[in-house]
């Protein structure tokens, strides 16, 4: 349906922090041949961006820019019509980000964005998962740290386990990073709607089919089976688990009874106290309008770490997987997890759906079920390691 586009991806919201990143990787790792375009409502900005690119790539000089902005409908049907992927970093999602759901759903393109906001991510399903799938868009959202490292990790991790058991697997993050504007103003919407994300939540379960004959959830254990390493777990309220139980529902590899739980990992006492203290602070915060907006004034969407400080920064995602009388310890790594790495594995993912030999899939779907063995190739040749550190 979508072959004879005009480009094979756009990217909306270039001009952003995260955007821009993934616009370099992109001018630097694109398959030759790849059509690709700028996207956003400021051309002046864009065409900055373009000249930035052009200096890492000479043939950047000639990158279409294109118009779009979330509040001019046409606009966004128009990039959602001439594109084979669109790739959006405009957030926070649930404010600005349906336009372009919408427009992908009925145009059949294939989506893909950076969210970890799960009453967006519910909402979009309520609401577009029926269009996407008979017009066979691939609607597939947290397509960086959130969530490919524990979705693509959980499921390569169960193909490390025998087929046809239950299996029970654990993740476990460690991370040294820091978070930009967006991702600081995401958090805050999040936190500050728990109502609307209840609600959101029920609504999906309300029509979503649910896997027949088999069983998939995340485990609610405060403190996890496993044990990796020394120190502390918490458990992690992230919209991970929830992304890895949809790739449960939609595999039968992952057996007829899946359960994931998800914690976050650290050395030394103060520093998981201090988490959580930190976390209760951020939830009472920005339920209260007064204090939530102070918390927005923090920093600005556009603003992040430098280049220097990313540098420093790295993730590692170890997990346990159970199955069949068997036992694996695998891990993801890689290295700035919320910018750089975030950047490659959007790009990668958009160029895995335009390029790549793929599942028959469409409506709202995860990377582990759209993607799954074809990404993780892709992000292990650009650096971010799965690999299989024990088992027994």
């Amino acid at each position: 349906m979508t072959a004879d586009r005009h480009y094979d991806v756009v990217l909306f919201g270039a001009t952003g922090f995260t955007g821009a990143l993934t616009a370099e990787y992109l001018a630097e790792h694109a398959e030759p041949g790849t059509r690709w375009a700028l996207a956003g409502r400021n051309r002046g900005k864009l065409t900055a961006v373009r000249d930035r690119l052009a200096k890492l790539n000479p043939a950047c000089a000639d990158l279409p820019l294109l118009h779009a902005d979330t509040n001019d409908t046409a606009s966004i049907e128009d990039i959602a019509n001439s594109a084979r992927v669109v790739i959006t970093t405009v957030g926070p999602y649930v404010k600005y980000g349906e336009p372009l759901v919408a427009a992908c759903a009925r145009a059949g393109t294939d989506y893909v964005d950076l969210t970890g906001e799960p009453t967006f991510v519910d909402r979009m399903y309520v609401k577009y998962h029926d269009a996407a799938m008979r017009s066979g868009a691939r609607i597939v959202h947290a397509c960086g740290f959130d969530s490919i490292p524990h979705d693509l990790g959980a499921y390569f991790t169960v193909k490390q386990l025998p087929e046809g058991v239950p299996i029970h697997v654990e993740g476990f993050l460690r991370i040294r990073g820091d978070a930009s504007g967006g991702t600081l103003h995401s958090a805050i919407g999040i936190f500050g709607d728990p109502a609307g994300m209840m609600r959101a939540e029920r609504e999906r379960r309300r029509v979503e089919d649910r896997p027949a004959g088999r069983t998939v959830r995340v485990s609610r254990r405060a403190t996890p089976k496993a044990r990796v390493g020394d120190g502390w777990t918490l458990p992690l309220p992230t919209i991970d688990p929830q992304i890895v139980v949809r790739s449960a529902a939609a595999l039968d590899r992952y057996g007829p009874d899946f359960s994931y739980g998800h914690y976050i990992a650290v050395k030394r006492l103060h520093t998981a106290a201090g988490m959580a203290a930190g976390s209760g602070a951020l939830l009472a915060l920005s339920a209260l309008p007064p204090t939530r907006n102070l918390l927005l004034r923090l920093r600005t969407p556009g603003e992040g770490p430098s280049e220097e400080q990313r540098a420093g920064h790295w993730f590692s995602v170890k997990f346990v997987g159970e199955g069949g009388g068997e036992r694996v310890v695998t891990e993801v790594a890689g290295g700035d997890p919320g910018y750089g790495e975030t950047a490659k594995m959007l790009a990668e993912s958009a160029l895995c759906l335009a390029h790549d030999d793929l599942p028959e899939t469409a409506g709202q779907v995860t990377t582990a079920t759209a993607m799954g063995d074809a990404l993780i190739d892709r992000l292990n040749g650009a650096g971010i390691v799965f690999r299989v550190l024990r088992t027994g």
